[in-house]
């Protein structure tokens, strides 16, 4: 039985690629956490074995920034999925906050895969769409896998997943014969879904200020959109399929306006007593509000800018069915309102009991 190394486990996607493998019950697993000790994250991640499971899920300290722990965590593995990645919900003062992590902790991750000498025959490196198109909005293009982003007019994340993303392809291209493991990336858009328990993320941002009305009106912002439970899927499946080395794969549903995001939730939840706003923000009112708000301000160099991208490859290579989007936009909200991180209204819970 081979074992499969999970970078990050408690985050939102990894702690659904665990519970998917957990599931399977084709591998062994093994996940990795800042902390052993920090019980809110790790509790969770243990109730993620369904009963029937031949093993247990196995849990390893692990930081992005010390080299010196990944030696521990891949040993033994046949595969690692390198999900983590830090993806903060507004700018940083200092972007090397952002960049250093992302950019050390994916060298650090491979650099101890090759020292296993084969013993890691495959990697699976999350990346991000942005990678890909940041800071060439204007061009109007339909973005494929042999896109990169911009080097300059990018925000501190998007230039993260972008060095990231080149420095494991750089890494991977100069190893010795005896170090060679097969690499490939998964570029996810925006991802949305259920949240597991024990779990929080940048993504629910958008649903959480949209439901709680934190806003009049809503950025007239095109997203990139994947669903998790896909994403994961799709990772999974790039350990073992057969035209997956050395190939990047872009994991998009489709783009969608946040305007069109807040018409599907309010023509469900509005009856349920959310007021959730479906006008556009005027893009001038908008830069306005940023000089005050950060998150509001890191919003502004996608404003007005349609998306499009090609998901073809993926459906090719690795069998990728996308969940419809409005499911995915529904399923995260219900799941965010029934954890806890979005407040119940009386309408919601009179017709939860309702429904049983």
């Amino acid at each position: 039985m081979a074992r499969v190394l999970v970078t990050g486990a408690s985050g939102f996607l990894a702690s659904h690629i665990v519970r998917q493998l957990l599931e399977a019950g084709e591998y062994m697993v093994r996940g990795t956490v800042r902390s052993l000790s920090n019980e809110k994250k790790v509790g969770p991640l243990k109730k993620l074995k369904p009963e029937n499971a031949k093993y247990d899920l196995e849990l390893v300290e692990a930081d992005l920034t010390n080299k010196d722990s990944w030696t521990e965590a891949v040993k033994d593995c046949t595969y690692v999925l390198h999900v983590a990645s830090p993806f903060p919900a507004e700018n940083p003062r200092d972007e090397m906050e952002v960049i250093r992590p992302a950019v050390e902790g994916t060298k650090n991750v491979l650099d101890a895969c090759a020292k296993t000498k084969g013993a890691v025959k495959r990697v699976v490196v999350t990346g991000s769409v942005v990678a890909i198109y940041a800071g060439r909005f204007g061009e109007g293009n339909v973005f494929t896998e042999e896109d990169w982003a911009a080097e300059e007019g990018v925000n501190p994340y998007e230039k993260s997943k972008a060095k990231a993303e080149k420095a494991a392809w750089e890494l991977v291209k100069n190893l010795q014969d005896d170090e060679k493991f097969e690499l490939v990336v998964i570029n996810p858009g925006y991802i949305l879904g259920p949240v597991l328990k024990g779990t929080a993320c940048t993504s629910m941002e958008f649903h959480r200020r949209l439901l709680n009305r934190e806003d009049p009106m809503v950025p007239k912002i095109c997203l990139p959109i994947c669903d998790v439970r896909d994403t994961a899927k799709a990772h999974i499946s790039a350990l073992t399929a057969p035209s997956a080395p050395g190939n990047r794969y872009v994991i998009v549903t489709d783009c969608m306006w946040v305007t069109d995001i807040a018409k599907v939730l309010s023509e469900e939840f509005k009856p349920l007593g959310y007021n959730v706003p479906t006008w556009a923000f005027p893009s001038f009112g908008l830069k306005i509000v940023s000089w005050f708000d950060a998150s509001v301000k890191a919003m502004i160099p996608f404003l007005d800018h349609e998306l499009k991208l090609d998901n073809s490859k993926i459906k090719a290579d690795l069998g990728y069915q996308p969940t419809d989007l409005k499911k995915s936009i529904i399923d995260m909200a219900y799941n965010l309102i029934d954890s806890g991180f979005i407040k119940k209204t009386p309408q919601y819970e009179e017709a939860m009991k309702k429904n049983g």
